[in-house]
């Protein structure tokens, strides 16, 4: 896995690596060079082999990994993403690369089978020319939150409702959408964890509809499982979200989950059952969906209750792990 620092991607390669090593699975983790994810890897008892991935003139790369990969002599070797997909060379094991988008599939010519984290992901796949029996659906898990004690930030006294969206300052995060639709939600504030280079930007947006006050950025969160145990209402704005591991995070936590009609959370939630979905750019229907939710306390506790049991079906460590272990178990060249 080569990565960047954070992400949700990123972080989920850390936790099934951790929990597979910890299932008995025997585990090479071989990522670009990172200090804090070496760090919790080997905190998680997985110990890191850590290479350059570097760009186009990145010459020594492929071969330390060729090397590496031989002396290990895995059964299955899964690239996490295109630039792992990129270096990855064939070899006496089945080479399948790991998906978390609609990414550019050229990166995968090497590998004989495909993984996608959603079921839309893999039917598309599969329209790109992919066969069915070399495309397959592994679901992310989240963390088991129920037992997380609630944390509220610094900038919202504790024990104040507020609601929560996380994730990368990015257009794709549709937290521009949400910023607008908190003109129609009143009194109640929003903490938007996270960093990235739409901070400016969403801060200038804040103070230009009159929602400043309340609509705080603390940076990157160290407890997110903490803060999303506290909020109120999870929100997750995205115009795109290939999957959504923050709607599964609430899931978790049992906390209402609100989110907008990209193609993860559509897969996820089923409206006004585990979750309520808003229209995609609409900022007026985002609204409407945040206050129906904080108007109907009995709503919010179905559908909070609906998402933990999808979650402990679906989405909890062991159902994920069976179905990994069954795909590395039988997947043939």
């Amino acid at each position: 896995m080569a990565g960047a620092a954070a992400g949700g991607a990123e972080l989920f390669y850390e936790r099934l690596c951790t929990a597979q090593a910890a299932s008995g699975l025997s585990v090479l983790a071989t990522i670009r060079r990172d200090p804090a994810r070496a760090q919790r890897l080997r905190a998680g008892g997985v110990n890191p082999v850590e290479l350059p991935f570097g760009g186009l003139a990145d010459l020594l790369t492929r071969p330390r990994l060729r090397r590496t990969l031989r002396t290990f002599a895995p059964r299955v070797v899964v690239t996490w993403m295109n630039r792992a997909a990129r270096f990855t060379p064939k070899g006496d094991w089945v080479l399948a690369g790991r998906l978390g988008g609609f990414y550019d599939l050229s990166y995968y010519r090497r590998c004989s089978h495909l993984i996608g984290n959603t079921r839309g992901l893999v039917q598309w796949m599969r329209e790109q020319g992919w066969p069915q029996d070399r495309t397959h659906y592994l679901p992310n898990f989240a963390t088991d939150l129920a037992d997380t004690a609630p944390v509220w930030p610094a900038c919202i006294p504790h024990g104040t409702p507020f609601l929560l969206a996380l994730g990368r300052l990015h257009r794709n995060k549709g937290f521009d959408v949400l910023i607008r639709a908190m003109r129609r939600v009143p009194h109640i504030p929003l903490v938007i964890a996270g960093e990235g280079p739409e901070r400016a930007a969403l801060e200038d947006l804040a103070r230009r509809e009159g929602v400043a006050e309340r609509v705080h950025m603390p940076g990157w969160a160290a407890n997110p499982g903490g803060l999303i145990r506290a909020c109120t209402i999870l929100v997750c704005p995205s115009r795109h979200e290939p999957l959504g591991n923050v709607v599964i995070e609430g899931f978790s936590a049992t906390r209402p989950v609100v989110a907008t009609a990209a193609q993860g959370p559509t897969e996820l939630i089923r409206t006004l059952d585990n979750g309520v979905l808003a229209p995609l750019e609409d900022d007026v229907g985002l609204a409407a969906a945040l206050s129906e939710v904080l108007d109907t306390p009995s709503l919010a506790q179905r559908i909070a209750q609906a998402g933990r049991q999808d979650y402990d079906t679906a989405f909890a460590a062991p159902p994920v792990l069976a179905a990994w272990q069954q795909f590395l178990s039988t997947v043939e060249h």
